[in-house]
């Protein structure tokens, strides 16, 4: 798994008008599947009398990223296709777009619902505030007392944080970095306590 990505920091929504059609899209923050099936039904119990709510969603990144997606009842390939292709082109990881239709009394017809749903979904990710997601892993390693605030300084250098400090015949430390620094994070820590500490486990958040 891609260790950093670029993920919603907030919930986003916009709004476009088709031939009387109004599109409601609605972009947020899902890393799971079930929280993007969470989303999808926070948005239909919001706007109950809606014709439509087409959804898609990308969960992870890269090579480990599941996606979804329905036309809930457009016809097939018109909605729920075009917008998980403007997920996939986002670039975002984590991500769920819902966008609730109501109809406007005129058709749009097959090319109309495609390039309607494909604008909504472009106009919710291009105001959609982001941040960057970092997977993190949880290290363990023990220390002499007398090079703990050293080595709290260097957890610290790295980005990290110390979870837990249990100060028995050494100090045994817990500390949650990021994927990125582990290595490091690892050559640094042997350099301080020379030699003395060595990250004994590594396990995910």
């Amino acid at each position: 798994m891609t260790a950093r990505y670029p993920i919603p920091a907030t919930r986003h929504r916009s709004e476009l008008v088709e031939r009387r059609s109004r599109f409601v899209a609605t972009a947020d923050y899902t890393p799971s599947v079930d929280e993007a099936r969470a989303f999808i039904d926070e948005m239909r119990r919001e706007y109950p009398d809606a014709t439509h709510h087409v959804y898609a969603f990308a969960v992870g990144f890269g090579s480990s990223v599941t996606h979804g997606m329905s036309d809930d009842g457009e016809p097939s390939g018109t909605a729920g296709r075009p917008t998980l292709a403007v997920v996939r082109g986002s670039g975002l990881g984590d991500v769920c777009v819902v966008t609730t239709r109501y109809f406007g009394g005129t058709k749009l017809g097959t090319g109309g619902l495609v390039r309607a749903y494909t604008a909504a979904a472009q106009l919710v990710l291009e105001g959609l505030p982001t941040m960057v997601r970092e997977e993190k892993r949880t290290v363990v390693f023990s220390v002499p007392y007398a090079r703990f605030e050293v080595v709290s300084r260097l957890v610290a250098a790295h980005g990290g944080e110390i979870a837990d400090a249990d100060f028995g015949t050494e100090v045994t430390i817990e500390a949650a970095l990021a994927v990125d620094h582990l290595e490091a994070f690892a050559a640094d820590l042997a350099e301080a306590t020379s030699g003395q500490a060595k990250i004994v486990e590594a396990t995910g958040p």
